[in-house]
Parts: structure tokens; C-alpha cells; sequence
């Protein structure tokens, strides 16, 4: 990738994108995709970025809010990553979650932007309880790279590789990447898009002491602190996101780290 480019880079997405895991509401997100732009300002001083992503929101609802808003800002870069909240509802379609995403890439692309996304990894490696997501993500992963395919998007394919299930990339709901993983997906991303200084190292193992296997009381102690409360959210039909808007809607100078 010619970083100069990239002078203007649009994030799309989740809480992934947005960020959650590393930081705090408080203090403020980091996440992957403020890493990258602080990857990408090192060799492109002017690069001003956005990031749209709304945690909680489905394929279709980043689809329907943040693709109009992104195709404003005309960027030369643009990221999408959408679907792990549909996995995880009863009633997940992955052809019609592709779709969505599809759209994505075609309406980006289309007027010229560079799109980047990533595959997932199998959350059975991740918890022991999400065993049954495993065919979902897997059937997802396919669509998303036959998309990017079609479309020329760059795909950070994440999925299969043996880091992405150490639980040092993970915060403690197993649910969303740590400041490590955010770093480790940022990396990944960059490397896809040959980004100067970027290499495989991403998918190195992390040094030895990988903390055991979570224990059957460490389960249902995660079960209680978090699967549970995700749940009741859904039963009460209420999101993570309700209320809330994008961290960063405008496009912004960005400082190298």
C-alpha cells in the first residue's frame, strides 16, 4: 500500500472497531482501528480519520447507519467489520449477513476506496460454551472472503491462525479483543495492506506461560458475569449501543504513535 495515498481512512463496524476491550468509556477507546490510523499517520502526516462503529449494531444496522455517512467522507481507506452480533442470535443467516457486507464493499469500492476486513477466529478455542457458534463462523468466514474476492477488498485472515485463541488477546468477557489483541488485529490489517514497516509478526505466538484452560467454576463464573447479563439484554430486546453514537463521525488530523 502507498501510504500517500491514504489520506483519509473511515472505520466501519462494532464494538470491535469502536473499540471496546481496550480502554474504557471513561478514559476513552483505543482499538485497533485508532491503531491503525496511528500506524498509517507515521508515513502519512496529513491522514485525518473517522471512526463510525457503534457497539451492539448487526451487519445490517452498520449497513443502514454508517455507509451513507462513510461514502460522505470519501475516504481512500475504509474498514469493514460487521457480524459477530448476528452469530450470536438465534436466528443467523450467514448469506444474508455476507449480503450486507457485500453491499459494503461494492458501494466503497465502487467510488474508489480502498476496504480492508478480517475473518474471524473460532470462538470454541476461545470458551468452551460457544462451541456451537463454531459452524456459524466458519460459514461466515467463507462469504466474507468469496465478497472481498469479488470486490478486490484486502482480507486480515485471522481465522485458523493458533494466536488468535490466546487468552492474553482477550479481555475477561471473551467477547471482545484486549488492548494486546487490539494491537495484534491492528498489526494484521496492516500487514494485509502492505503498509510500510508490517510484516507477519502479528501471528507469532505470544512467550510461553499461556494460563491454563479456564476451569468449569471459571465458566460458570463467566457465564454469571457476562453471558448472563448479554441474555437478559436480548430478552428485553435492549443493546449494548442503545443511545449511543460514534466516537469519532468527523474526519480528524491523527498523531503517529
Amino acid at each position: 500500500m502507498n501510504p500517500t495515498t491514504c489520506t483519509r481512512y473511515v472505520a466501519l463496524g462494532d464494538s470491535q472497531t469502536e473499540g471496546v476491550g481496550d480502554g474504557d468509556d471513561i478514559s476513552g477507546l483505543r482499538g485497533w482501528a485508532d491503531r491503525l490510523a496511528e500506524r498509517l499517520a507515521r508515513h502519512e502526516p496529513g491522514l485525518r480519520y473517522a471512526n463510525l462503529a457503534v457497539r451492539g449494531r448487526l451487519a445490517g444496522q452498520v449497513r443502514a447507519e454508517q455507509l451513507g455517512p462513510a461514502l460522505a467522507l470519501r475516504p481512500d481507506l475504509a474498514t469493514v467489520v460487521a457480524g459477530v452480533n448476528d452469530l450470536l442470535r438465534p436466528r443467523f443467516d450467514a448469506d444474508e449477513v455476507a449480503g450486507h457486507l457485500e453491499a459494503m464493499f461494492a458501494a466503497l469500492t465502487a467510488q474508489g476506496a480502498r476496504v480492508a476486513t478480517l475473518t474471524f477466529p473460532d470462538p470454541a478455542r476461545i470458551s468452551p460454551l460457544a462451541r456451537r457458534l463454531a459452524p456459524r463462523v466458519t460459514a461466515l468466514n467463507d462469504r466474507v472472503r468469496e465478497a472481498a474476492r469479488r470486490h478486490g477488498v484486502v482480507v486480515a485472515d485471522t481465522a485458523g491462525r493458533p494466536v488468535a485463541a490466546d487468552p492474553r488477546l482477550w479481555s475477561p468477557d471473551r467477547l471482545h479483543a484486549s488492548p494486546l489483541g487490539h494491537d495484534r488485529i491492528a498489526a494484521a490489517v496492516a500487514h494485509a495492506l502492505e503498509v510500510p514497516g508490517s510484516d507477519a509478526g502479528w501471528a507469532d505466538p505470544l512467550p510461553e506461560n499461556v494460563p491454563a484452560k479456564p476451569s468449569v467454576t471459571a465458566e460458570l463464573r463467566w457465564a454469571v458475569s457476562f453471558l448472563g447479563p448479554w441474555l437478559g439484554r436480548r430478552l428485553r430486546g435492549r443493546s449494548s449501543g442503545d443511545g449511543r453514537t460514534a466516537k469519532r463521525p468527523e474526519l480528524l488530523p491523527v498523531t503517529a504513535s
